[in-house]
């Protein structure tokens, strides 16, 4: 009695899985394939949600400069997952794709014009992958100046946040074709300086002596290469100097070099040196139009 009943149970699940909800011609869609498509996909998001625990784990265990490169690894390998997947699933819902490919060439050479951009930024994150000159951690320097810190690496984007906490999506393309600065990879002292000019007539020997005291005081200057000054121009309103120093401050430089420059100012008043202001002589002439009275 019970073993019919299991065969009852059985053959109206059989029924409701064998069930068609699609049919084109001779092909058909049941609720069997839709089942095994899920199944398909919750299995590789179990995957690729793994090997991310993994990869999280293995750099909060131990600092490791890979770590960069595990990252783009495991990327790698959730896109490989992911269209395994997605083959796997099409294949288990009976659709054969090879016709299609062949016979979609054309669109295909079409799509590769639109979509050039994109495997331009892909093959630029296998450079990154495989090179490792940029990794997790790493702080760079864009062209127009914008400093932030590398916080993802994917293969087509790579997340940088900037000194403002401003979280922008950077093309791989640009990361390797552009001139980008990586401070981490520099050495672990850096050279800076800060301009000031001063007025004519000034005792340029006074204003070597206040700039090298100032970097001299400032906790940030790495003491151990003596800092310099060099004296730059005769400007057209004021004579220019730089102070150049060292210092392992990359990520807030500018806050160094903006409390230097308050220092520099202060010590200038008590030594009364005057940072000129941009001065420009007018000269006007006037044309001299005899007066001829009317008659």
């Amino acid at each position: 009695m019970i073993e019919e009943e299991a065969k009852s149970i059985w053959k109206s699940i059989q029924e409701v899985l064998e069930y068609h909800i699609l049919e084109l011609g001779e092909y058909h869609l049941s609720i069997y394939n839709i089942i095994v498509v899920v199944f398909i996909l919750i299995i590789a998001k179990l995957i690729t949600s793994n090997l991310a625990k993994y990869l999280k784990n293995r750099i909060t265990q131990r600092e490791d400069p890979t770590d960069g490169k595990a990252l783009a690894l495991i990327q790698i390998g959730k896109y490989t997952i992911f269209l395994l997947a997605i083959l796997l699933s099409v294949r288990s819902v009976g659709i054969d794709i090879t016709p299609v490919l062949l016979g979609s060439s054309a669109l295909f050479v079409g799509l590769s014009f639109g979509l050039q951009d994109a495997f331009k930024d892909f093959i630029s994150g296998l450079i990154l992958l495989f090179e490792g000159d940029m990794i997790i951690g790493d702080i760079i320097e864009f062209e127009n100046g914008i400093l932030g810190t590398v916080k993802e690496i994917k293969l087509r984007t790579s997340k940088v946040r900037t000194r403002d906490g401003i979280v922008i999506f950077v093309p791989n393309s640009q990361l390797t074709n552009n001139r980008v600065i990586n401070w981490t990879n520099s050495n672990v002292l850096t050279r800076f300086h800060v301009s000031v000019g001063v007025a004519y007539g000034s005792d340029t020997a006074l204003v070597e002596k206040v700039l090298l005291e100032v970097a001299k005081e400032d906790e940030a200057v790495n003491m151990k290469i003596k800092p310099f000054v060099r004296f730059l121009d005769f400007g057209s309103s004021s004579l220019d100097f730089e102070i150049h120093f060292w210092s392992k401050e990359v990520w807030r430089i500018e806050f160094v070099k903006s409390r230097m420059r308050f220092a520099i100012d202060q010590k200038f008043r008590e030594h009364n040196v005057t940072i000129p202001f941009p001065q420009r002589d007018l000269h006007v002439q006037s044309s001299q139009v005899p007066f001829t009275p009317k008659e």
